[in-house]
């Protein structure tokens, strides 16, 4: 069976049992972070990988289309070819008249195809340099994100471990104590959230910053007794430093 701690140690203790709950609330907290900051990491690699991909898309379509109105505008110089040997051969005015303004659509179409081949390969160039951008981002992030994720999965995997070493080391702590303590301190500690323990500063509480009546300051510099403060209900200790 442990030695109980005298008062002395009893708040040496406290201070101690707080800093490991403290630590225990980091690494519960841990459990629900740490996957939602594997998860952004991740989602920050695949967006750029769904970017890179896109843009390849609208390459290759930007491609096709180019094909396709080099295509055409083909199709239409020979067309207009065979218009323009029927033009040597016809006999009236009225085949003419026809024929020239077929002649003039079809010019038409292959100048607004030749625009449109100028504009896909400038924006094949564009997508190129894009691409480019794109694959050196992704494969930045790949990198960077990659050395975190490791990191942090590696940490996730410890959780458990040290969350079963803080425990232990909170029970060394809790069986040194007096059960009155303990029940102070946890009653204390559930109701404030945590930091249970404060110390006087400038004669006053600093946690809620009230003044104490000196008597009762004299009474915690002995530090005879656990003493809280009647306004915040936090235990009550003495700064070395006062």
């Amino acid at each position: 069976m442990a030695t109980k701690a005298n008062m002395s140690e009893s708040v040496e203790l406290l201070l101690k049992l707080q800093g490991i709950d403290y630590q225990l609330g980091e690494l519960e907290r841990s459990k629900e972070y740490l996957p939602d900051m594997i998860a952004t990491l991740e989602g920050e690699i695949k967006q750029a990988q769904i970017d890179l991909a896109n843009a390849k898309d609208q390459l290759e379509a930007t491609r096709l289309e180019n094909k396709r109105l080099e295509l055409r505008v083909k199709d239409k110089q020979v067309e207009l070819e065979r218009l323009q040997k029927q033009m040597m051969v016809i006999k009236t005015n009225k085949e003419y008249d026809a024929l020239a303004r077929e002649i003039d659509h079809v010019r038409a179409d292959i100048t607004a195809s030749e625009e449109g081949i100028l504009s896909t390969l400038e924006r094949i160039e564009g997508l190129q340099n894009e691409i480019k951008e794109k694959e050196d981002r992704a494969g930045q992030l790949a990198e960077a994100n990659g050395v975190q994720l490791s990191s942090i999965k590696g940490e996730m995997d410890s959780v458990g471990d040290k969350i079963k070493i803080k425990e232990d080391e909170r029970h060394n702590m809790i069986v040194r104590l007096e059960d009155n303590i303990v029940s102070i301190y946890e009653r204390v500690r559930k109701g404030k959230g945590g930091g249970a323990i404060v110390h006087v500063r400038h004669r006053a509480c600093s946690g809620c910053f009230k003044t104490l009546p000196a008597q009762l300051v004299q009474e915690i510099r002995r530090a005879e007794r656990i003493i809280t403060c009647d306004s915040c209900g936090r235990i009550l200790i003495w700064a070395d430093d006062e």
